[in-house]
C-alpha cells in the first residue's frame, strides 16, 4: 500500500480529507489512516486494538453491537485533546472478509460538498445563466453552453474560448480569467463583446462574473465563469446614448453644413462605418426644395460625411459635390415617401445603376446599408445614408428604427437652419443696401468701411458708418451703433442714417446735428411698441473734416474716441467728453476741433472692435491703438484695405458675438494754390470790386469760360449780404473737381429762393444763383452763415443753357 500511494501521488483533492479505519467484527479496530489522525489526534498505535466505540462521545444504544451500531448517521467524536467533532460516520462491509471499512468526515465539510454538488447541478441544469468550469490552463471542464443557449457558439470541454471566437475577442475574455486566477480578485458583470466566425455577422455583449476556484490549501485549481446575455440591455444603453449624443449636438448651429456635419458624426461610428447627408441644392441658400419625384436630376448636393476611419474616400462623391442624376429605384421612392429603406443583402448592395454611379456611391466592402429621408414641415430636404463596411453584423429593423428617428429629429434642425440662413441672409442684405459704400475716393479724403455682422440672434444688428460728402469739398465721417440685434436694430439704424444724411444736408454743427437726433430717437422710443423700447437708443459720433483748413471737428453721443494715425507712424487718441447716448435726451454734446495733417488715417469704429480685444474698453481701446501703430510696411503709406484688414485679423469668435464696423478715412488737403479769399466792407460799391479780384483769380486759374456766370454770381451773393446783414462780407474761391463760391457774412438769416413776378424791382438774385450753379446752399457758424454756390468744370455750359 505505501509503494502504491508513492506512486500514485497527486495534486491535493477531498479523497485526502477522508478518515477510514479497518474494524473487526467486533468493531476493534485493526488499521488508521493518518487522514484519522489528522481528524481526531489519536495515533494508529493508541486507537489499533481499540473498539471504535471507546471513540464515541456518547455510547451506543443498549442492545446494539460496536460495529453494527454506528453503520451510518452522524455523531460525535472524541479528538485526543478532549473536545468533540462532529463527524458523518459510515461503516460499511468488505466483500470476501470479515472485516469492516469505517469512514468519517467533518460535518461542515461534508455540509460543503454537498451544497457545492447541488448548486453546480442546478447551474448546469438550466439555460438562462451560462456557466463554465475553466481548468489552470484556461481550458473548460464542464459547461452548460450549447449552440442552442445563447443562439452562438459552444466551447466544448477540453477546448478554449479562441477556438470559437474572433482572436481580439478571446484575448480580452481570456486575460481577465488569468486575472481572476493570478490574483483571486473577482471579476463581476464585466462587459464582453463575443465574436464568433462560426456565426459572421452578429455579435453578443454578455455580463461575465467570475470566480477562482481553489482547492482545501487555498491553491487555485481554476476559474468558475458565469455569463448572462446582455445584448439586449446593450443595445438599449447604446442607443440611450446615442439619443442623448445626438439631441446634444444636432441642432447647436444654425448652419446647414454644420448641422448635417453633425447628424453623421453622431452616426459614425456607433452604427455605421461610413455615412454621408445630401441635401438639396435650395437648401443651402435658405429656400425650400423642389418637389422631385422618381429618379433623374435630383437636385442635391452631397453636405457632409464622416468615416469610422477619419479619412473619405477619393473614389466616392466628395463634399459639395453635385449629385448626378439617378436612375429610378426603389429607394429613391422609398425616400421620397418619406420611409426608411435598409438593404442588408450583399449581393445587391452594389447596384445602383452604372458602375459609374456605384463607384461613386458604394463604399468598398460594403454588405449593409440604411437610407434616411430628412423630412420636416412637409418638405423633403435631403436624405442620410449609413453604410457597414467593417463591422460585419448587417442592419437590422432596429437599427433602421433608430436611424430613423435620429434622422427625423435632424430634418427640424436642419430646416431651422435653412430658415436661419433664408432670414439672416435678407436680413443682411437690408443692412448692406442701408449701408453706404465701402469705398469712397473724394478730394477730402479716402475712406474704406468694413462691417462685419454677428454671430448671435439674426447675425446683424444696428451698426453703421456713412462718408456724406458735404458742400465746399468737406466731408462728414459718421459711425454709430444701435441698441440690440436683429432686424428691430437694423431698422432702427436705417431710419437714423437716414435723419443723420438728412440733417448733414443743412450743414449743422456736429453737435447740434447731434441734438436733432437725440430729439428724433426720443420721438422714436415714444412711439415704439413697449417691447421694443430698449432697442432705440444708440450711440454716434459724427465728424466733419474741411480739406481747406484741415481742421476736423466732431461730437459723440455716448460713442468711444476715434483713433489718428499720423504720418510719422505716431497714433493719436482723441480726447474728448463724449456726451450721453442717442435717447437720453437734456443733456449737451461737446464739439472738439483738431488739426489733421494731410496723410492722416482717422480711424473710427463700434465698440464690437475693443471690447473683443479686452472687456475693458480702455485696455482694449490701448491694445487696438498699439496694432495700428504696428502696422508694417510704411504705416500710413499702407492701403486703407490692408490697415482695416490687419486691424480685424484674428477675429476671435468667428463670427463675431458682436457687430463691428469700421471706417478708415486718409485725409487730403487741398493746396493753398487752388483757393483765394477776400474781404470787403459793408459798401455797394465793393461789389464792383469783388468781380474784379473773381475774374482776375479766374485768369490765373485759366477758367475764363466760366467769368461770365462767376460774376454774375458773386454780384447777387455780395449784394445780398451787403444789403441784409451787413460786414465784414468775406468771398472765398475754390477751385478742385468743380469751382465753389463762398460768400460769408454776420447775419443768421436763412437766403430764401422765390420766383419774383413781372412787377417786382426784386427777388431775382437768388433764383438766378440757383440757375447758374449746380447747387447752392447755405450754413451757419459760431457767427453768421456762408452761402455757396457750385458750378462744375467738366466743360457744360449752365449760364448759357439756364439763361438762354
Amino acid at each position: 500500500m505505501a509503494s502504491f500511494a508513492q506512486r500514485s501521488a497527486a495534486p491535493p483533492s477531498a479523497l485526502d480529507l477522508l478518515a477510514t479505519a479497518v474494524l473487526d467484527a467486533q468493531g476493534r479496530v485493526l488499521g488508521w489512516s493518518s487522514a484519522a489522525t489528522e481528524l481526531l489526534g489519536w495515533t494508529a498505535a493508541e486507537v489499533c486494538g481499540q473498539p471504535i466505540a471507546s471513540l464515541l462521545a456518547e455510547p451506543p444504544e443498549p442492545g446494539r453491537q460496536a460495529g453494527t451500531g454506528l453503520e451510518a448517521g452522524n455523531t460525535r467524536m472524541l479528538h485526543s485533546s478532549g473536545r468533540t467533532i462532529e463527524v458523518v460516520f459510515r461503516v460499511m462491509e468488505l466483500d470476501g472478509c470479515s472485516e469492516l471499512l469505517a469512514l468519517a468526515a467533518p460535518l461542515h465539510r461534508m455540509a460543503d460538498w454537498e451544497h457545492g454538488a447541488a448548486l453546480l447541478r442546478a447551474l448546469l441544469a438550466q439555460d438562462r445563466i451560462g456557466i463554465g468550469i475553466h481548468g489552470p490552463d484556461l481550458r473548460v471542464l464542464r459547461t452548460n453552453i450549447t449552440p442552442t443557449t445563447f443562439g452562438g457558439p459552444a466551447v466544448p470541454v477540453g477546448g478554449r474560448l479562441a477556438e470559437v471566437m474572433y482572436p481580439g475577442d478571446a484575448k480580452d475574455a481570456e486575460a481577465a480569467l488569468e486575472e481572476v486566477l493570478a490574483t483571486g480578485v473577482p471579476v463581476v458583470g464585466q462587459e464582453q463583446r463575443i465574436r464568433s466566425p462560426q456565426t459572421p455577422g452578429r455579435q453578443w455583449c454578455f455580463s461575465l462574473s467570475a470566480v477562482r476556484m481553489e482547492d482545501a490549501e487555498g491553491l487555485p485549481t481554476g476559474v468558475a465563469v458565469l455569463f448572462a446575455d446582455a445584448t439586449g440591455r446593450w443595445r438599449a444603453r447604446r442607443d440611450l446614448e446615442l439619443r442623448h449624443r445626438a439631441s446634444a449636438l444636432i441642432g447647436t448651429s444654425l448652419d446647414v453644413k454644420r448641422t448635417a456635419q453633425h447628424l453623421v458624426d453622431v452616426l459614425v461610428p456607433a452604427l455605421g462605418d461610413m455615412a454621408w447627408v445630401e441635401l438639396a441644392e435650395a437648401v443651402f441658400d435658405g429656400d425650400e426644395p423642389p418637389k422631385v419625384f422618381g429618379g433623374g436630376d435630383l437636385h442635391l448636393r452631397r453636405a457632409a460625411v464622416a468615416s469610422a476611419d477619419g479619412n473619405w474616400p477619393a473614389r466616392l462623391l466628395q463634399p459639395d459635390a453635385v449629385v448626378p442624376r439617378f436612375p429610378d429605384l426603389p429607394v429613391m421612392r422609398s425616400l421620397q415617401q418619406g420611409k426608411v429603406f435598409t438593404l442588408s443583402d450583399p449581393t445587391k448592395v452594389g447596384r445602383v445603376g452604372s458602375p459609374e454611379l456605384a463607384r461613386l456611391f458604394v463604399p468598398e466592402h460594403a454588405h449593409s446599408f440604411v437610407a434616411a429621408p430628412l423630412f420636416a414641415r412637409g418638405l423633403m430636404l435631403g436624405s442620410v445614408a449609413l453604410w457597414r463596411t467593417s463591422q460585419p453584423e448587417p442592419f437590422d429593423q432596429d437599427d433602421a428604427d433608430l436611424v430613423g428617428e435620429i434622422t427625423s429629429r435632424a430634418a427640424l434642425s436642419v430646416d431651422n437652419a435653412r430658415r436661419y440662413t433664408r432670414e439672416h441672409r435678407a436680413a443682411v442684405a437690408l443692412q448692406q443696401r442701408l449701408l453706404p459704400r465701402a469705398v469712397t475716393d473724394a478730394p477730402a479724403a479716402e475712406t474704406t468701411g468694413i462691417y462685419l455682422p454677428a454671430a448671435g440672434g439674426a447675425g446683424i444688428s444696428g451698426d453703421w458708418f456713412d462718408v456724406i460728402p458735404l458742400p465746399s469739398l468737406r466731408v462728414a465721417f459718421v459711425v454709430g451703433d444701435v441698441v440690440g440685434h436683429g432686424l428691430n436694430a437694423t431698422a432702427t439704424m436705417g431710419r437714423l442714417r437716414t435723419a443723420v444724411q438728412t440733417l448733414a444736408d443743412l450743414e449743422l454743427e456736429p453737435d447740434e446735428l447731434l441734438t436733432h437726433v437725440d430729439d428724433l430717437v426720443l420721438r422714436l422710443t415714444a412711439e415704439a411698441d413697449p417691447a421694443h423700447e430698449d432697442s432705440i437708443g444708440a450711440t454716434c459720433l459724427y465728424a466733419v473734416y474741411d480739406p481747406v483748413t484741415c481742421r476736423c471737428t466732431l461730437a459723440s453721443a455716448g460713442h468711444p474716441p476715434p483713433l489718428v494715425l499720423r504720418p510719422d507712424g505716431t497714433v493719436h487718441r482723441v480726447d474728448f467728453s463724449p456726451g450721453p447716448p442717442l435717447g437720453v435726451g437734456g443733456m449737451p454734446f461737446e464739439p472738439v476741433t483738431l488739426h489733421l495733417d494731410p496723410g492722416s488715417i482717422l480711424a473710427l469704429y463700434t465698440d464690437g472692435l475693443t471690447h473683443r480685444r479686452h472687456p475693458d474698453p480702455d485696455v482694449g481701446l490701448d491694445r487696438l491703438a498699439d496694432r495700428l501703430a504696428a502696422l508694417p510696411g510704411g504705416q500710413c503709406s499702407e492701403a486703407l484695405d490692408a490697415v482695416g484688414r490687419a486691424l480685424l485679423a484674428g477675429i476671435q469668435p468667428s463670427p463675431p458675438d458682436d457687430d463691428i464696423a469700421l471706417l478708415l478715412a486718409r485725409t487730403r488737403a487741398l493746396q493753398q494754390e487752388a483757393t483765394a479769399f477776400w474781404e470787403f466792407p459793408a459798401d455797394p460799391s465793393v461789389v464792383t470790386q469783388a468781380r474784379a479780384a473773381v475774374t482776375r483769380q479766374l485768369g490765373i486759374w485759366g477758367l475764363g469760360e466760366t467769368v461770365f456766370s462767376t460774376e454774375l454770381i458773386v454780384s447777387e451773393l455780395v449784394t445780398n449780404a451787403i444789403r441784409y446783414a451787413g460786414g465784414p462780407v468775406g468771398l472765398r474761391l475754390i477751385r478742385d473737381a468743380a469751382l465753389i463760391c463762398e460768400v460769408t457774412d454776420p447775419s443768421n438769416t436763412q437766403p430764401r429762393l422765390r420766383r419774383a413776378r413781372t412787377t417786382d424791382e426784386g427777388g431775382r438774385g437768388l433764383f438766378l444763383v440757383a440757375q447758374l450753379s449746380s447747387r447752392w446752399g447755405s450754413r451757419y457758424g459760431r457767427r453768421g452763415k456762408t452761402v455757396w454756390a457750385e458750378q462744375p468744370l467738366d466743360g457744360s455750359d449752365l449760364a448759357l443753357s439756364h439763361l438762354l
